[in-house]
Formats: C-alpha cells, sequence, structure tokens
C-alpha cells in the first residue's frame, strides 16, 4: 500500500488567500492564510502519485531501496510502498473487498465503470432488463405534477 508523501504534495497545491479590513474597505489592515485547492483538483493529484508510486524494499541496515534499480529515485514528494495493494478484483473477507463478480458495468465505457477494467479480464454477461420510469410529466396549476409510466428494455452487463 503507497504510503502518504507528508502532504508536501497537497501543502504545495494551497493557494494564499487574503481579506482586507479597514473603513470602507480601505485595507488598512491584510489577513493571510493558505486555502487548500478544491478536493476534485487535490484527489486527482493524489490518484497520480498513488498510480506511480515505487515499490520499495528494506534491506538488512533497515533502508529503502527501489525493487527495480532501473527507475529513478522517489524524490521526498513521490509515494512508494513496500506491501503491494491487495487484488480488488475477487471477494477478500480479509480486506474487506467485496469484489467485482456480479456488478453492473459499461460496455462502451473505457473508464473505472467499464467491463474491460472492472472485470479484471473475466468477461461479462449481458442481459435484458425492464426499466420503469416517469415521463410525459405535466405540471397541472395548482399545483401537482402528473405523469405517466414508460417501460424500457435495456442491455445491461453484469461481471463474470
Amino acid at each position: 500500500m503507497a504510503q502518504a508523501p507528508q502532504g508536501r504534495a497537497v501543502y504545495k497545491m494551497a493557494d494564499v488567500a487574503c481579506k482586507c479590513h479597514g473603513v470602507s474597505g480601505s485595507c488598512s489592515l491584510k489577513t493571510c492564510w493558505l486555502q487548500l485547492a478544491e478536493f476534485r483538483k487535490v484527489g486527482d493529484q493524489l490518484k497520480e502519485k498513488y498510480d506511480s508510486a515505487a515499490a520499495m524494499r528494506i534491506t538488512r541496515k533497515g533502508k529503502l531501496e527501489l525493487v527495480n534499480s532501473r527507475f529513478n529515485q522517489p524524490t521526498p514528494e513521490d509515494l512508494v510502498y513496500v506491501d503491494p495493494s491487495p487484488d480488488y478484483c475477487l471477494r477478500n473477507e480479509t480486506t474487506g473487498s467485496l469484489g467485482t463478480q456480479g456488478r453492473l458495468c459499461n460496455k462502451t465505457s473505457e473508464g473505472m465503470d467499464g467491463c474491460e477494467l472492472m472485470c479484471c479480464g473475466r468477461g461479462y454477461d449481458q442481459f435484458k432488463s425492464v426499466q420503469v420510469e416517469r415521463c410525459h410529466c405535466k405540471f397541472h396549476w395548482c399545483c401537482f405534477v402528473k405523469c405517466r409510466k414508460c417501460t424500457e428494455v435495456v442491455d445491461q452487463h453484469v461481471c463474470k
């Protein structure tokens, strides 16, 4: 599991925010503080660091060294790990992983919700599902909305 980079990466993303105080906004006194970047930006940065974390091992002298010496030494802002992350594809009571078998996936997506990635190469099954939704809704004065129920047969996919 990757270890935190001692907060340096997140700290570097902080911005200085200031507020003026004084009569009629004269800014005779200015208060400034560090403000974290927006949550999504911080999350994306940490995910990028996690994906490029360096595998390390502990030597007999208790020092960390790279498992693969072809890679560059990690900087103080990089994530490193000694133990690999568990396999979240398979159910594992010890790690709390439910696995991905039986989970709905998106056949056309190349992202995390896509069948190729989510099903971990095991493939997926397709089935037809009837979905009932409210449709053709109209507002009636005053004050309610009346809708019809529309049914649609859709293809869905689940991981094997």
